[in-house]
């Protein structure tokens, strides 16, 4: 009698995955730690989640005082950010429900700030019941200090904390597709 092998029930799978980048806007962006690498990793986990065909949502704080989410990014998309005056994006429009409604259970999280609406979310959509993978490379803080604070919160409250290529390869699952060339691609 064969013995099931069983994966780990916290690995991503690209059907009940979703991406969501939080709040990286113009007039915060130049007083984060480490921006380039938090930009370059957000723009790695769009590619990929285009590639993957994982839907991707992101938000925008208040973009009358923080202004919109940076062109980089926002030219990647090609949509609409859900705007949000609340620091969770439990308060973006329909944002829990849409991800409830599509049979979402596994979010991906970037963003920024770390210790601020990045944790809020963290914390809300673990408390709603979806698991949080939150890519620890594509995080950031205006303090170094606050990003680690936050990042040992979430994982104390049972956030996976991992990487950006992490992620990507976890959601391929396996080598030799067209989609892993496609995203060697990206993280080289």
């Amino acid at each position: 009698m064969a013995m099931e092998i069983k994966r780990n029930s916290k690995t991503l799978v690209k059907e009940k995955t979703a991406l969501l980048i939080i709040d990286i806007q113009q007039r915060i962006i130049d007083v984060m730690q480490d921006k380039d690498c938090l930009i370059e990793n957000t723009l790695k986990l769009i590619k990929g989640m285009k590639i993957l065909n994982v839907p991707i949502y992101y938000t925008e704080q208040y973009p009358k005082g923080l202004g919109q989410t940076i062109d980089v990014i926002k030219n990647e998309l090609k949509f609409d950010a859900m705007q949000k005056m609340s620091f969770s994006c439990s308060g973006a429009a329909d944002l829990f429900k849409d991800l409830i409604d599509k049979n979402i259970s596994q979010l991906v999280v970037c963003g920024i700030e770390s210790h601020v609406c990045v944790q809020q979310t963290v914390l809300d959509l673990l408390e709603n019941g979806f698991q949080v993978n939150v890519a620890a490379d594509a995080v950031s803080s205006r303090k170094e200090y606050d990003k680690k604070t936050a990042l040992d919160r979430m994982r104390d409250n049972k956030a996976e904390i991992t990487t950006t290529e992490s992620i990507l390869f976890e959601l391929l699952n396996i080598c030799g597709t067209a989609e892993f060339k496609e995203i060697i691609r990206i993280i080289k």
